[in-house]
């Protein structure tokens, strides 16, 4: 179907056309080819005045050689169009034309010739010039149309009209009265000639520039109505709603979605204010008035608004104001694009909703994770530690592996606790990595000493390669990378039966640091294809065979590439089916500072350093004081238990201890209040530590901010308690 103003555009496009370059070739062309006769009615009448001067020969003569010129132009410009059609050079064309432009100029000055050197007419230069004259007008009417074919013309007429006039002056009459006249006569001949073409060639362009202006003005006025349909359908057929109001916000059209969103016809809104047909009483007074003061000020306005539909429903819409400014600069009307946003508004309550249940949720996990932490590790604590005493005791071989598998269990559930807290940390974001040097050389060698028994046992070599190529120090997370290392190869040691679990090494220079690559490959049960892209997702095993074989979670593996990724590097896996399996950790670590001379040698026997220490140990668990308490009997310190935090506080005071071991989680005061307490009393302050089953790095920061200067997480071992009293010596401690 033709578009609105085609037609137009098509018949305008016509018009710019015939003043273009092709088009004014085109009207050449075919002007002198329609007017072929008409100029040889001219030609007829000079060849019969010289077959009556001169002779039958003469004008035979003269009309042969016109008809030669008139000939060879014509036939040529009669085939320009079609020669443009098949895609001939316009410059071509335009060069040919000019040639045959001059040769029939040529073939009219020698008719001339014959009447100026004629046997009868000879000197006679009325007629001759007459006739240059007016072929030298009817060159120039075409001027425009070819200027180069007109310009040859008459550069070889008025070329034969000065030599006319040279003639006369010279061989003719001289400077005779006759001669000056003749010369006088055409020189205001040639006069005329210059006045007529200046003339015609202005009035032309006049026509021209006119036509073209017309032309563009023609196609602004149809873009502006083709726009404008466009713009009056994008209107109609939006799917918001369109409000068109006067300068005193009166409406004087809507669309149809108007009526949609709304329920009011176009009747019922024209001639009324939006605002009287649309606020309700829920509407926000400072929305109304913020719409008010835009319309005045003459602004636009975007916000949101509660309305209410013709059947009493409330909504609301998102309206877009925008005044049309006249160029006195006031309004002159106003354009509302207004949407229905009921739904996004109540979808984006339920996501709040949603977001705060999930925020609920997540804290609810956070809650039960330490309740479950805290339970589970202060009686693990003490399986544990009654365990390490009992390993201490004289027992039968019997007995020393019945107490072997308790001690192996119980640390088998607390991996379990780490897991998942580890989990939990990592999915939150609060896993945070403790960046500082260490030395791989000595670390990846002590890992696989650590499992080396493990392997032995199943009959598995355990095989360390490359580690000459380690660097000597790097700046990194040790503990986090050890964490990594134990689950990779001991899953490896796990799932083979037999064979070797080798862990290879490389490392290379690059940057400010080294790309380090670990592959700890096993000759084990594999992976099958279709489970391997799966294997580092949460609670997840190759098949529930594994499970039930071999136990574990399913967190080992997440945990572990989430730690490498923390670091910014990768873990990838690549295993056949009862062919082994490889895992690839690749991280950049950066280099570190040269290690600093070792400090000097400790005592020979650092208990000795302890001797006069007072030490404080408050918690609520009786088992966990025993323990506390049999593991530092042997220890030269003297040793108080507080049951509370209230009694903590009341001991600190009392017995001035040198360290205080804090239970966070007790009754009447907490260890965190508890610690608040002792920090704010006067005198000398101890240091605290916390000791407790809360693991949390949340539970770190806050005993740091309650003034506790260490944390020793639950179960606590003999060494740790050793190591953490030796590091916390008073420098002023009685020998």
């Amino acid at each position: 179907m033709e578009q609105p103003g085609a037609a137009d555009n098509d018949t305008l496009d016509t018009v710019e056309a015939r003043y273009s370059r092709r088009g004014l070739l085109l009207r050449y062309a075919r002007g002198r080819v329609r007017n072929f006769a008409n100029r040889q009615i001219v030609t007829a009448l000079g060849a019969g005045v010289l077959f009556y001067v001169n002779g039958p020969v003469s004008g035979l003569i003269a009309v042969v050689v016109a008809l030669l010129g008139e000939s060879i132009d014509c036939l040529y410009l009669r085939g320009v169009p079609a020669a443009l059609a098949r895609g001939v050079p316009y410059r071509r064309i335009h060069l040919i034309s000019t040639l045959t432009a001059i040769l029939q100029a040529l073939t009219i000055t020698a008719c001339v010739a014959l009447s100026w050197f004629g046997p009868n007419s000879a000197g006679e230069a009325l007629f001759p010039v007459a006739f240059l004259t007016g072929a030298a007008v009817n060159a120039g009417l075409v001027l425009p149309h070819h200027p180069a074919a007109g310009r040859a013309r008459l550069a070889v007429y008025f070329s034969a009209i000065l030599v006319i006039l040279v003639s006369i002056f010279v061989f003719a009459k001289g400077a005779g009265p006759w001669g000056v006249l003749d010369i006088c006569g055409m020189v205001i001949m040639v006069y005329l000639i210059f006045v007529i073409l200046n003339y015609t060639i202005r009035g032309f362009r006049q026509t021209q520039a006119n036509t073209l202006e017309l032309v563009t003005r023609g196609r602004q006025v149809i873009e502006r109505e083709r726009e404008a349909r466009q713009l009056s359908l994008v209107a109609r057929n939006a799917n918001d709603s369109v409000i068109l109001s006067d300068a005193q916000g009166i409406i004087t059209w809507v669309n149809d979605a108007f009526t949609q969103i709304t329920g009011f016809t176009a009747r019922q809104a024209v001639g009324r204010h939006p605002g009287e047909l649309l606020n309700g009483p829920d509407t926000d007074p400072a929305t109304i008035q913020a719409i008010i003061d835009a319309g005045a000020a003459g602004v636009p306005f975007r916000g949101e608004i509660q309305n209410i539909t013709a059947d009493g429903r409330s909504i609301w819409i998102d309206t877009n104001q925008v005044p049309v400014l006249g160029n006195d600069g006031q309004v002159e009307m106003t354009v509302s694009i207004e949407r229905d946003v009921t739904a996004a508004r109540e979808q984006a309550r339920d996501m709040a909703q949603a977001r705060h249940a999930a925020e609920e949720g997540a804290r609810a996990k956070a809650e039960f994770l330490a309740i479950m932490s805290h339970e589970i590790r202060t009686p693990m604590n003490g399986v544990i530690g009654m365990a390490d005493l009992l390993s201490e005791s004289d027992l039968t071989p019997e007995q020393a592996h019945h107490v072997d598998t308790i001690r192996d269990s119980s640390e088998a559930l607390v991996k379990i606790i780490n897991d998942i807290l580890d989990m939990s940390r990592l999915e939150a974001g609060k896993m945070t990595l403790a960046l500082a040097p260490f030395r791989p050389a000595g670390c990846l060698p002590q890992i696989v000493e650590l499992l080396r028994s493990s392997a032995e046992r199943k009959g598995v070599a355990l095989r360390l390669e490359g580690a000459d190529q380690l660097p000597e120090r790097v700046i990194g997370d040790e503990g986090r990378l050890r964490q990594v290392l134990i689950n990779l190869i001991g899953n490896a040691i796990k799932f083979t039966d037999q064979g070797a679990v080798t862990v290879r090494v490389q490392a290379k220079p690059v940057g400010d640091g080294h790309d380090m690559c670990i592959e700890v490959e096993d000759t084990g049960v594999g992976i099958p294809p279709d489970r391997l892209g799966a294997i580092f997702d949460s609670f997840v095993q190759a098949d529930a065979a594994t499970t039930r074989r071999f136990g574990g979670t399913g967190l080992g593996l997440s945990i572990s590439r989430m730690l490498v990724e923390a670091m910014g590097g990768t873990l990838t896996a690549r295993s056949e089916p009862g062919q082994g399996s490889c895992f690839v950790l690749q991280v950049h670590l950066a280099r570190a500072a040269p290690e600093a001379p070792p400090p000097a040698a400790p005592d020979a026997q650092p208990v000795e350093r302890l001797r006069g220490m007072r030490v404080l140990l408050a918690d609520d668990n009786k088992v966990n004081r025993m323990l506390a308490g049999k593991y530092m009997k042997d220890l030269p310190i003297t040793l108080r238990f507080a049951h509370d935090g209230q009694q903590a506080v009341q001991a600190a005071a009392e017995f001035a201890p040198d360290l205080i071991f804090m239970d966070m989680s007790m009754p009447v005061v907490d260890g965190l209040e508890a610690t608040r307490r002792i920090r704010a009393a006067a005198g000398p302050q101890p240091v605290i530590v916390a000791l407790t089953a809360n693991a949390f790095d949340s539970d770190r920061d806050a005993c740091r901010d309650a003034g506790m200067e260490g944390f020793l997480a639950k179960p606590v071992r003999r060494a740790d308690l050793l190591a953490c009293l030796l590091r916390h010596v008073p420098a002023q401690a009685p020998l």
